[in-house]
């Protein structure tokens, strides 16, 4: 059985179809979601999320943080950013993880917001890992 799945960035909806599953990264570990799944809310990491929609085709979106919700058989997924796989660009997100690892670098250098340059690398490496 099918349920509804709408993943939401500030920008767009990015998805909303039937789904048979989906796999998220959650910040304490991935989960599962099949029909029928108790309600639920969960911070998501940077990750990968995995989708079977209704018919069979599987689907795999880079996701940046957010939240996912889980209530009567409807998975909402608000995402700080999120990338369908065959819309991620590879030369842009590879330029991404260029940049990031010279910002992290010059670590010495006040002006560099660590925290936020390795937050950089890891969602770009997580988009060329969607793409393979």
């Amino acid at each position: 059985m099918a349920f509804e799945l709408e993943i939401v960035t500030p920008e767009r909806t990015l998805y909303s179809g039937r789904v048979e599953h989906v796999r998220a990264p959650g910040i304490d570990g991935g989960f599962g979601v099949l029909t029928g799944h108790h309600p639920m809310v969960s911070a998501l990491g940077i990750g990968e999320l995995r989708f079977r929609e209704d018919g069979g085709q599987e689907k795999l979106a880079a996701v940046n943080g957010g939240f996912a919700e889980v209530l009567r058989n409807r998975v909402t997924v608000l995402a700080e950013t999120a990338e369908l796989a065959d819309t991620i660009d590879a030369s842009r997100a590879e330029a991404a993880r260029g940049r990031a690892k010279d910002r992290i670098k010059s670590w010495q250098d006040p002006e560099v917001d660590m925290e936020r340059a390795e937050a950089a690398l890891a969602r770009a490496i997580n988009r060329l890992k969607i793409i393979g």
